[in-house]
């Protein structure tokens, strides 16, 4: 039920964010792993069964989760007790952990989502709902959620994107009727763009929260720019934007 439990699991099952837990400064990482660590059981928990009555059961055990940490009842668990302890400290917002278990019913099942309007949902609930959270965590105010909300749906936008191929593979529809990559991916630096003029909003203490978006941009804009190749960055491009962000703060 430690911190190394959490970002173990993490460095296994989120090798992106975890990367980006490690080029923040050491004090903040007791805040991100369990969070991430969260994260990563509740977005895996529709795919380890092929039962969708057996999947809902394990979200709605996360959902019983928050509901008790909020209530001070945690429970013994390698992630559900430090998230206990960052929902207790940090004062995180239930309703958003909340959302963010709901949305991922959707991946149980193969429905794709009902229109734009529906995706653009999920990716807020998920990415951008993750995002928000890390920032509370690091001490984010109110008026910060707009900028950092509008960075995580980009940051969604773009991992979604880039896990189109293999949500197709595993006979998903990951695209709602009349919504293209190409759309999602405008759609995306749109909401990057949103984010960076109220950049100002956001206090620098809160950057580390963001640098799991490092990779948003160019991600974005090769799903823009179309072809047939995965989505992804060169291992030396990788580095690069890394470790710019983390040095610079700028997003």
């Amino acid at each position: 039920m430690s911190i190394d439990a959490c970002a173990d699991l993490v460095a296994r099952g989120d090798p992106d964010r975890f990367r980006a837990v490690m080029a923040a400064p050491v004090e903040v990482r007791a805040q991100l792993f369990p969070l991430y660590a969260f994260n990563l059981e509740v977005a895996r928990a529709p795919w380890v069964t092929q039962e969708p009555l057996i999947a809902e059961m394990r979200l709605q055990w996360w959902r019983d989760v928050v509901q008790s940490a909020a209530s001070g009842a945690a429970r013994a668990h390698e992630v559900a007790r430090p998230l206990h302890d960052l929902i207790r400290d940090f004062g995180l917002p239930v309703e958003v952990l909340d959302r963010l278990i709901a949305a991922r019913r959707w991946d149980i099942y193969r429905e794709p989502h009902a229109d734009a309007a529906g995706l653009a949902a999920y990716l807020d609930d998920t990415g951008a709902g993750l995002m928000w959270l890390a920032a509370r965590a690091l001490g984010a105010p109110e008026g910060a959620e707009h900028a950092v909300r509008a960075y995580g749906w980009a940051t969604a936008a773009a991992l979604y994107l880039r896990a189109v191929p293999a949500l197709e593979a595993r006979g998903r529809q990951p695209m709602p009727e009349g919504l293209t990559t190409h759309e999602l991916a405008r759609l995306g630096l749109e909401r990057l763009a949103v984010a960076r003029q109220a950049r100002r909003l956001v206090p620098k203490d809160v950057a580390p929260a963001l640098l799991a978006g490092w990779q948003t941009e160019p991600l974005l804009r090769q799903a823009l720019a179309g072809g047939s190749a995965p989505l992804e960055l060169s291992p030396f491009r990788q580095r690069w934007r890394l470790l710019r962000q983390a040095f610079t703060g700028r997003w």
